[in-house]
């Protein structure tokens, strides 16, 4: 695997905005029957940027089945902001040199990954190795290959490893689940996803520094993308075609700008996506034979909104990544299916290499070839 050390990492992510935002478990099946089992899981956060402070961490304050155990940063001055905001105790507090350390504790049960693309693998695997359950943040990884190490880092240990794909847990995205699974509206001729915002920050922040990202749009927002064309239509595509634009080349200059692409699925049904650094976009659109759904906005935190050729869908809406981490440690406590598990981390990764691939060679159609439930999780 190529991996970017910590201290270039650190070096690079002081440049720009990038810096200031951002015990062995047993099996399932025989946590469940131990009546001594926790009730709560203890989560530890490691990477305390912007994600992690405006939405993780608050969330954490409300979630029934874990909470805010621990923190690792590699900002001291960070330690002591947390440690008073959340009440944690200096033992619950590591950095990226003594993170294996956090084996010994007893009180973390979780790791959640939420660093830079270029350091998920490394410390996904850390954590596995020190018996703690993991969740890892999108993209899964740098590449497919880092995904298999995590994968398997994590059976190996016996811990379990879920994405933090917060979407698998909010009712408007699991209505339209509902919607594939039951055919309400019939077959799925067309589907469309986009995902995208207009990037105005420091061109030095880590999001557009490709040794840090491993891609641009396509693995930030292109995810959601990809992820709204699959669950949309409920199956894995079979070929993809891509092409990349850019009209601000002195900013993006080392990670994609705007990326399209079209996709064939083994049904007959065709999917179209757009993601972008320098779009506003966010919306699913299905059109089927007996009418049509949609979510706009379909990937944002809250609120989202979505209408059929039935009528207007309304859902009370709470926190996305409450009910994600709760999910998760549900799955972990009683058994109960995992959302968003490794494989679909993988799968995603597959095709976004497979997009990559079809722009270098000129837009070239890729087949895309999937097990019927690989990276479909519960």
């Amino acid at each position: 695997m190529n991996k970017l050390s910590r201290r270039t990492f650190n070096s690079k992510l002081t440049k720009g905005v990038g810096g200031a935002v951002i015990a062995a478990s047993l099996p399932v099946h025989c946590i469940a029957a131990n009546p001594t089992q926790k009730k709560k899981l203890g989560i530890a956060l490691v990477g305390l940027g912007g994600y992690s402070t405006y939405q993780l961490a608050p969330a954490l304050q409300d979630t029934e089945h874990c909470y805010l155990a621990g923190i690792v940063t590699g900002t001291p001055a960070k330690e002591g902001a947390w440690a008073n905001n959340y009440g944690i105790p200096k033992t619950h507090i590591y950095n990226y040199r003594n993170f294996d350390s956090i084996a010994d504790n007893k009180d973390i049960d979780i790791v959640y990954v939420v660093l830079p693309n270029s350091m998920h693998a490394e410390f996904s695997i850390r954590a596995a190795k020190a018996g703690k359950h993991v969740i890892c943040e999108k993209p899964m990884a740098m590449n497919v290959e880092e995904c298999d190490a995590i994968i398997n880092a994590c059976k190996e240990a016996g811990v379990r490893l879920g994405m933090g794909y917060r979407l698998h847990s909010e009712p408007y995205t699991n209505e339209v689940k509902r919607f594939v699974r039951e055919k309400t509206f019939g077959n799925i001729n067309y589907i469309t996803a986009d995902a995208a915002y207009r990037s105005m920050g420091s061109p030095n922040q880590w999001r557009l520094d490709r040794e840090l990202s491993g891609g641009g749009a396509l693995v930030n927002m292109g995810v959601y993308a990809i992820q709204s064309l699959i669950y949309g239509t409920g199956e894995n595509p079979i070929s993809v075609s891509a092409q990349e634009f850019s009209t601000r080349p002195n900013y993006f200059k080392d990670t994609d700008e705007t990326i399209t692409a079209q996709f064939e699925f083994a049904s007959g049904a065709v999917g179209n996506m757009m993601t972008s650094h320098n779009v506003r976009a966010n919306r699913l659109f299905a059109s089927c034979e007996r009418g049509w759904y949609e979510l706009d906005p379909a990937s944002t935190y809250i609120p989202l909104a979505g209408r059929t050729s039935n009528g207007e869908l309304n859902f009370e809406q709470e926190s996305q990544q409450k009910l994600q981490m709760d999910d998760f440690a549900q799955h972990i406590l009683y058994g109960t299916p995992n959302k968003a598990p490794g494989d679909m981390g993988k799968r995603d990764m597959m095709i976004v290499e497979a997009i990559y691939k079809s722009i270098a060679q000129g837009g070239k159609k890729m087949p895309l070839s999937f097990s019927p439930s690989f990276g479909f999780g519960g």
